[in-house]
């Protein structure tokens, strides 16, 4: 296995913000990707009082080989979590929400009404709220991603997670046209699209440009690039660790292509600093 480099060291949160933002969530009972995903911000962000709330339960249908989250049989879905988060979401005093989901492919609609109730109880408690929905690709089913599209989230993001090769090897049942195609119906729908590519798994420089082309003919405007992280021993091993000065070349390139804004660096996770994107 490689050695972890110094610049991913990563400073954990323990102040005043970080704990009452993770009394919130214990509290409520809710579910984060900051947690489940593992993820090498949540010190900085929980004390910045921000985090992406994780719906519809923390058991994924899926099982990408990059992925944290537990996989398994999920549990019903929960009527009362769309207003327990707007309630959280109220609490927090967010400015900036974030929310994702696990896949609900054992669901008649893969979870989507539950989204849509959501988005819907989060804007009417917190009407002054931004609210970015980070969601699964729907199987592509158009019907339902154009019920997202309706209920009009401030952004929409989908991730592409790694290049086409790639696609087959890092995610379980995602397609790299699939995901492809739903962004086009989002922002073709007026949405305004991110997405997020996580390097180091062996993709080629020439397949990441490739990347940004592909999401840029779709209307995708906002994009994330961040190092790919082992999160255990089952899971795909790093095939490299990218310098941060490449990411920052990668920042300028996908800028110089036409996307509107672009977060780029080792520890850039998809909802990272979303509210200053």
């Amino acid at each position: 296995m490689l050695k972890k480099p110094e610049w991913l060291k990563i400073r954990l949160g323990d102040n005043e913000r970080y704990r009452h933002t993770k009394h919130i969530v214990e509290q409520h009972g809710l579910c984060t990707i900051c947690s489940s995903g593992r993820c090498p911000n949540q010190g900085e962000c929980w004390t910045r009082g921000t985090a992406t709330l994780m719906i519809l339960g923390d058991i994924c249908t899926r099982s990408c080989r990059f992925c944290n989250t537990k996989t398994g049989r999920p549990l019903p879905a929960d009527p009362q979590e769309p207003q327990r988060v707007a309630e959280s979401i109220h609490l927090m005093n967010l400015k900036y929400a974030v929310l994702t989901s696990v896949d609900r492919d054992d669901l008649p609609d893969l979870g989507c009404e539950h989204w849509v109730k959501t988005v819907e109880a989060v804007r009417a408690l917190n009407p002054e709220t931004k609210i970015e929905t980070l969601i699964p690709d729907f199987q592509g089913r158009s019907e339902l991603v154009a019920r997202i599209a309706q209920v009009a989230p401030d952004v929409v993001s989908h991730n592409m997670e790694t290049v086409r090769r790639l696609t087959p090897q890092v995610r379980s049942a995602a397609k790299y046209d699939r995901s492809l195609q739903v962004l086009k119906q989002l922002a073709d729908a007026g949405i305004t699209t991110k997405s997020g590519l996580m390097l180091g798994l062996g993709e080629t420089e020439e397949e990441l440009l490739q990347a940004m082309d592909d999401l840029l003919a779709v209307g995708c405007r906002i994009l994330t690039l961040g190092q790919y992280l082992q999160p255990t021993r089952q899971h795909l091993e790093v095939q490299a660790y990218i310098h941060p000065d490449d990411f920052a070349r990668y920042k300028e390139i996908a800028l110089a292509k036409g996307f509107e804004k672009v977060a780029s660096g080792p520890l850039v996770r998809s909802s990272y600093m979303a509210d200053q994107l």
